[in-house]
């Protein structure tokens, strides 16, 4: 078998150029260049779930190549990426760690050489099977709103390999006996969930961002994870790997990219398409369970009191977690999360990443883009997190609040108006579908508004005029129920008018909200001054 499909010397990589969208293709090395200029709009091959490990196996690599050289700035030519890349593989002058695919005793890309070259014994040769596509090699995203099967692309290239390699290898977790996860999350149910700030601008300029924080914390990763600063295994795929050893976590470099999964790729005939074959392993490929995801992941935020990585729920990144992530305490920001010195006063934005896994699969692909306004961003420069977590935790408890109070009306509706705190099954069952697209909709509206009160010269009337427009769209969606409650005339009327009194009734009691019922206790007073009807 030769070496084939080089990243380091074939344009395999597909691209589209910020000038226009034209498509063009790159090899790694001249993707690398392609980054600093920041030229770089997309990449077609990328499916949604695997942009974070895509952009992290970018800058992890070019942190690693440019440390390695000696370098805090990206080099300017392909010659000299190429030069870089090939020194983090010494023992491979061939290139052979950088070729998709390669004699199964020597490393391919993302794939740990086989021992004696010998597959023979490889489930997948025995049942005379292999995986066909590059998204059934890939982990298996499947839930009501991300339904990504597997096994359905047609039109492959080699870039979708890499793509579903670098996915798999660096994100994946148990997935059964044998298949174990990596060592960047929390436990093989965990995920491996990215935050990072996102500057104006385009692939690279992100790249570049991260880059260089990777660089300027090098030491203290090393010093804090207890790592390799000189001479560790940083990428996981060169050395022999039996299935039955684990690499420990201490020799490791602090941007080591991992493998978790035994892989090769093949080509039964010259032209034919790329396979994959698998098989599984004893145990991980690094001896890191007991760290629990901390291992010093630039993008995956750490709750120390606990002792382990974040992982995500199937709400994903909602805003009460996306809150406590940028402003609470409850968790330690990851590097890439750190708005630095250098980042523009505006445009900035949080950009939260992850699958949610679940045992035996995943269950949803997460990602949400959180604004960061010109104030915000100098309050967090400066470490002023704790007002921005106070204004954040007070809208948070209003929404909660204003939900309840649209689910006791709802509930009232749907019980007939029967004027009682305990409700039938059916009532409450009916009352949480509507407050829940009530919540979902304040969900996706609440950094915008928390930017707005943030940056206002009068924050208070931000904040009452958001109170009161919460008030109209929760009355609104109160409204679009009555067509689900009762119909039939004299319940249909007692319902709806005991569901609307229950809804204002509450919202004017200063144990809910005393910003509302000052407000309205207010109105009607200056209405009873000016003689009009209250």
């Amino acid at each position: 078998m030769t070496l084939q499909y080089s990243l380091l010397d074939e344009p395999l990589i597909r691209a589209r150029l910020v000038d226009g969208g034209r498509p063009v293709r790159y090899s790694l090395p001249g993707l690398f260049v392609a980054l600093a200029r920041d030229g770089v709009r997309d990449f077609p091959a990328l499916r949604p779930h695997q942009r974070h490990p895509w952009h992290a196996f970018l800058v992890q690599l070019a942190a690693m190549a440019l440390h390695h050289g000696k370098q805090d700035l990206p080099f300017a030519t392909e010659q000299e990426w190429k030069a870089a890349l090939l020194a983090l593989t010494p023992g491979h002058p061939d290139g052979a760690p950088w070729c998709l695919i390669a004699p199964h005793d020597k490393p391919a890309f993302m794939q740990a050489p086989v021992p004696n070259g010998n597959v023979s014994d490889w489930k997948s040769v025995k049942d005379k099977t292999t995986v066909a596509t590059p998204d059934e090699l890939d982990m298996l995203v499947t839930s009501k709103n991300h339904d990504l099967k597997a096994a359905r692309m047609q039109h492959i290239e080699a870039d979708d390999w890499v793509m579903a390699l670098i996915s798999l290898q660096t994100q994946e977790g148990i997935m059964g006996a044998g298949n174990h996860g990596v060592s960047r999350m929390n436990r093989g149910y965990g995920s491996r969930s990215a935050l990072g700030a996102v500057p104006k601008g385009h692939w690279g300029r992100r790249w570049q961002r991260d880059v260089t924080a990777l660089l300027k914390h090098r030491d203290t990763i090393v010093e804090s994870m207890g790592l390799r600063d000189e001479n560790g295994n940083g990428l996981l795929w060169l050395a022999t790997w039996n299935g039955e050893n684990s690499l420990s976590f201490a020799s490791l470099d602090p941007f080591y990219i991992e493998i978790c999964r035994r892989i090769r790729l093949i080509q039964l005939e010259n032209k034919q398409p790329i396979r994959a074959i698998a098989t599984g392993s004893k145990t991980g490929r690094v001896d890191a369970k007991e760290r629990n995801g901390i291992t010093g992941d630039a993008w995956l935020p750490i709750d120390p009191a606990a002792g382990k990585a974040l992982t995500i729920g199937a709400d994903g990144f909602h805003y009460k977690l996306a809150a406590e992530l940028l402003f609470g305490s409850k968790f330690r920001s990851p590097i890439a999360q750190e708005i630095d010195a250098t980042d523009d006063a505006d445009g900035i934005v949080v950009l939260a990443q992850g699958v949610t896994r679940g045992k035996g699969g995943t269950e949803g692909y997460h990602e949400r883009r959180i604004p960061i306004s010109p104030k915000m961003r100098s309050m967090l420069r400066q470490k002023q997190t704790d007002q921005l977590a106070k204004i954040a935790g007070e809208r948070v408890d209003a929404i909660g609040k204003m939900r309840g109070v649209l689910w006791t009306a709802l509930a009232t509706l749907f019980d007939q108006g029967a004027e009682k705190d305990r409700f039938s099954d059916s009532a409450k069952d009916k009352a949480a579908g509507f407050t829940k697209s009530f919540e979902q909709a304040e969900d996706a509206r609440f950094f915008d508004e928390l930017n707005a009160e943030i940056e206002a010269a009068e924050p208070d009337q931000v904040r009452l005029h958001w109170l009161l427009a919460m008030v109209d769209r929760a009355e609104a969606i109160l409204k679009i129920a009555f067509v689900a409650g009762p119909q039939s005339g004299e319940q249909r009327y007692r319902a709806r008018s005991a569901a609307l009194s229950r809804f204002h009734g509450s919202l004017r009691s200063a144990k809910t909200l005393p910003t509302l019922a000052n407000y309205y206790r207010q109105t009607t007073t200056n209405k009873e001054i000016a003689g009009e009807p209250a």
